[in-house]
């Protein structure tokens, strides 16, 4: 295991493989296994039970809840949160006769996204920043950037600020402004971004 900064902390009951890279600050609690070739950045907190297939990468600052499973081929961006018991699959269609790590799809959860406890992200599927995926949602498709989802299969139900708060946009307007946060951000053409300075 290449420990980058000796200030990381790993539970003994903890099953960390060679070729695992931690960088400084992250905590890897109870029973949790980590497979080779995984890469996880600064500041990370892996909760207890949890199970990060091989070469997973993990972004700075993310937080993984326990008894999660993130199998190989899923990268999280940096400040994700994953809630308890999420699950990532990795093959689309899988049968216990047939060989399929071949056919394995990559899974991207991009910046600052939340995914809820219990939700199950099928693979090929990338979820966008800052969005929100509702506990026990099934990700069946791509998850545009500050979108909230929920239900089985998940559904959009709205837009949400960095900070997670809801977004209302005026039927009027195309700008929504953050009612906790004060943050601004732009609807166009089907998709929601930031705002680019004040708008008054």
């Amino acid at each position: 295991m290449d420990q980058k900064q000796s200030n990381v902390y790993i539970d003994p009951t903890a099953l960390v493989d060679d070729s695992v890279h931690l960088e400084r600050g992250t905590k890897i609690w109870r029973n949790s296994h980590v497979m080779e070739g995984v890469v996880i950045g600064k500041n990370c907190i892996i909760g207890e039970n949890v199970f990060i297939g091989k070469g997973v990468v993990v972004g700075d600052g993310c937080k993984i809840q326990n008894g999660a499973q993130v199998f190989e081929g899923v990268t999280l961006d940096p400040d994700v949160f994953i809630g308890p018991h999420v699950v990532f699959t990795n093959v689309y269609n899988p049968r216990a006769f047939i060989e399929c790590k071949s056919e394995f799809r990559t899974t991207i959860v991009k910046r600052g996204a939340t995914i809820g406890a219990n939700a199950t992200i099928v693979c090929g599927h990338n979820i966008g920043r800052y969005a929100f995926v509702a506990a026990g949602a099934v990700v069946v498709e791509d998850v545009l950037d500050f979108t909230k989802v929920i239900g089985v299969p998940a559904r959009p139900r709205g837009w949400v600020c960095k900070c997670a708060a809801g977004l209302s946009f005026p039927l009027d307007k195309s700008i929504a402004r953050c009612a906790v946060c004060g943050e601004e951000y732009v609807w166009k053409d089907g998709f929601v971004s930031e705002w680019v300075g004040k708008h008054e």
